[in-house]
């Protein structure tokens, strides 16, 4: 997104409403993280949101110290609820902090992004750094959307540079490069010497309820445009409401719910021991 482009206001009620599916690549990511060298270890998550996940950290590492960064006010403040002692003796915490300009404090075993670095522009530049904070044996792992040419997306731009709405949205919307291809990653990570592990999934949401994936979206996708035509409800419904129907016709009802196929590309690389 471009620089001068006002940041996401975030909505944590909106988007926990479909947190069983948002928190199930996490758990994927998590399961091919391998141990990690500290006693106890530290942990980074980074973009944290409204912190549902970053607890599922501490049943993996009990004893580790947790710190989840973000830089939604709302999103931090739904997040401070899962602050404070774990079970197994650990602890678990929040900060503000905006990983496009994230600069690492002290070393950390494992450093994990869930669903966030494809709203960090030039996101790939800061590996090295955030690699240089990682202890040796340690762990940077990161899973974000790779969908940008499905419907659910290339809709929503078509309308938001549409004559419509150009002027108003042309330059609010993600961009098709705002996530790389897989072997983009895979290489900039193996030359930065880890030992990388990269693939993709396609989850098929079986979502429910009155227009779901539109429901979806307002929680991810869509809050540029919400936020960009916060001061101008009309404007904003009308929007919202040439996108439900769009999406509609792509996405239709079953009996048993709607479909919404989800692609994802997931990294973890492991700092050389």
């Amino acid at each position: 997104m471009p620089a001068t482009t006002p940041a996401p206001i975030w909505d944590p009620a909106q988007y926990l409403r479909h947190a069983e599916h948002r928190a199930r690549p996490f758990a994927d990511l998590l399961a091919r993280v391998p141990d990690l060298p500290g006693t106890p270890p530290r942990i980074a998550d980074l973009g944290c949101g409204p912190g549902n996940v970053t607890a599922v950290l501490a049943d993996r590492w009990p004893t580790a110290h947790i710190t989840g960064y973000d830089n939604s006010a709302p999103m931090l403040e739904r997040a401070a609820r899962h602050a404070g002692p774990t079970a197994g003796g650990g602890r678990l915490d929040f900060a503000h902090a905006d990983a496009s300009a994230w600069t690492p404090s002290g070393t950390y075993d494992l450093i994990v992004s869930n669903a966030a670095l494809q709203w960090v522009e030039g996101h790939l530049d800061a590996f090295p750094a955030w690699l240089d904070a990682v202890a040796p044996g340690g762990t940077f792992a990161f899973q974000v959307p790779h969908n940008l040419d499905a419907p659910l997306h290339t809709l929503m731009r078509e309308l938001g540079t549409g004559a419509r709405w150009k002027n108003r949205l042309g330059e609010v919307l993600r961009t098709d490069d705002s996530v790389h291809a897989p072997l983009v990653y895979l290489d900039r990570l193996a030359r930065l010497g880890c030992e990388t592990d990269v693939w993709e999934t396609t989850y098929l949401h079986v979502l429910r309820g009155e227009d779901p994936v539109l429901d979806w979206v307002k929680g991810t996708g869509l809050r540029p445009v919400l936020t960009a035509l916060a001061d101008d409800p009309e404007a904003r419904d009308a929007f919202v409401t040439e996108y439900r129907d769009l999406l509609r016709a792509v996405y239709p009802a079953e009996a048993y719910g709607t479909v919404l196929p989800f692609q994802r590309l997931f990294a973890v690389a492991r700092k050389a021991g």
